[in-house]
Parts: structure tokens; sequence; C-alpha cells
């Protein structure tokens, strides 16, 4: 004969749903609301042992710093540099760390070296979050230029960079050479805004011959829009071995050297541009009242 229901056999086939939901994922409201449970202490009850489901569980905003500060531990470091670090407190470090061999006494010369080290090391990302700030500021003041704006820009980039015709040696021709993609692709666009066809351009690299030419060439053509092979035989510098050179590693990429066919007329323009140029920027200093 079976025994009717009682208020434990009741609780324990409550306890059984109980966990089942929070097993499936369900938080403690959602529990309630699925069982018709007001009581929350009946709820812990049922939920007694059971542990919250992972997604409940608010990362520890710390933990990156626990691992990090455990990393530097590991390799050496005192709780005062881990702090001058990190920034955060010493008792926090020392809770970290505590399971941690200690590291070696270090001599006190090499440890004030070390201290200096990390604050210029400090100062300088300092200093460099300081410089894109300014950096980008700028750039947002200057915004789309104008069609004058490129031009009277590119003449003076011409006639600083560019080559230049000779009382002695007339060659009236356009040849810009520089080593800063920035330079090329502004020159490009300044020859675009003239109308000059791409065909009359010629591209040639010019780089120290211990470089990698091919990843130069390769470079360059990237960087002017353009297919290898519309390049002339690259021109190789001889290397001096009594010369300290500093541009070499895989970032040195030599010089791109434009030259326009056919450019005289153009040449004479720029020349009559930048006097030009000259003469309205003096005449209106000269005017200024002082």
């Amino acid at each position: 004969m079976a025994h009717p229901p009682t208020k434990y056999t009741d609780f324990e086939a409550l306890r059984e749903r109980a966990t089942a939901l929070r097993r499936a994922g369900l938080s403690r409201r959602r529990i309630r609301d699925e069982l018709h449970i007001d009581n929350n202490d009946l709820l812990n009850r049922l939920l007694e042992g059971e542990p919250p489901p992972q997604w409940t569980k608010r990362p520890n905003a710390k933990d990156d710093l626990r691992y990090k500060a455990r990393e530097l531990r590991l390799q050496g470091w005192t709780y005062d540099q881990i702090q001058v670090e990190l920034g955060c407190s010493k008792s926090s470090i020392s809770l970290w760390v505590r399971d941690l061999p200690k590291p070696e006494r270090r001599d006190p010369a090499d440890q004030a070296k070390l201290a200096a080290q990390k604050r210029w090391e400090h100062e300088l990302a300092v200093r460099d979050e300081q410089r894109q700030h300014v950096q980008a500021a700028a750039a947002a003041e200057i915004g789309k230029l104008s069609k004058r704006e490129l031009f009277i820009l590119g003449v003076g980039l011409y006639w600083a960079e560019g080559t230049k015709d000779k009382p002695h040696a007339r060659r009236e021709r356009v040849a810009f050479v520089n080593s800063d993609p920035g330079m090329i692709r502004l020159f490009l666009a300044w020859l675009d805004l003239l109308e000059v066809d791409r065909e009359r351009i010629g591209y040639r690299v010019m780089i120290h011959e211990s470089a990698d030419v091919e990843a130069a060439e390769t470079y360059w053509a990237d960087i002017a829009r353009v297919d290898r092979s519309a390049f002339a035989k690259t021109t190789l510098k001889r290397h001096n071995p009594k010369t300290v050179r500093k541009n070499t590693g895989d970032e040195y990429r030599g010089c791109l050297v434009l030259t326009v066919r056919q450019s005289a007329e153009l040449y004479r323009r720029i020349e009559g541009s930048w006097y030009g140029i000259v003469l309205g920027a003096t005449q209106q200093i000269g005017d200024m009242p002082d």
C-alpha cells in the first residue's frame, strides 16, 4: 500500500526540479518564477550546495593584474618594481605571489639601474602617447585640401626635393627622389592634379647593393600603385666599408626616383610658380603692420 506524499517528499521533488533547472543554466529569478516560489529562504534551501552557472560569475577586474604580477615575480622582480609597473598595492601583490619562491637578492647597483630603466621606459611611453595625440589633432585640423592648396604645396615640395636646372647645365626636366612614401604619394597626387599622364612617368629604385632589391621594388610599386614591370633597372649604391650605415634592416627600402618625360614646359611652370609663391609670401609679410 503506497504511503501518501509527505511534506518531506514534496520538498525532495521540488529540490530535484530546482537543481535540474539550475544545472540547465537558469538564474535564481527564473527558477523562482518557474517553480512559483515566493520564499527566498526556501529557494536557498532548494539550491543549497548547487554552484551557480558560469555565465552568472562576473569577471574579476584584477585577474589580469594578478597574472602579470606572478609573471614578473617569477622573473625575479621585487614588490616595489611590480608596484611601479602595474600600479597596484603591495598588499595585493603579496597576496597574489606569496606561494612563489622569493627572488635572489640583486646587487643594489643593478636594482638602481633596473629602476631607472623602468622609469625611462614609462617616460618614453608617456611621450609617445602625447606625440600621437598631438599628431592626430594636427592631422584633423588639415582636412581635405583644395586644388589650389594642393598645387601650391606640390610646387613647394618639388622645389625642396626635386632636381633643379642650373645656369651652367640646362636640364629642364621634372625628376623627384625621396625615401618617404608619404612624399611619393603626395607628389603623384600633385601630378594627377596637373593632368600628367601616368604613362609619362618613369620609376626607378635607388638602393644600397647590400639591401633586398626585389623587396624594395615590390614595396615602391605598391606605394606608386603600378606594376613592378614598369620599373627601370634599379640603381645600386656601392657600399663603402669605412662608412657606418644606419639605414639597414628590413625597413630599409632605398629611394624611389620619379621622372616625367617631355617635361621641360612643366618644369618652367614649377619654377615660375615657385617664384610667384616667394613673391606673394614676402609681399604679404612686408605689407603687415609692425
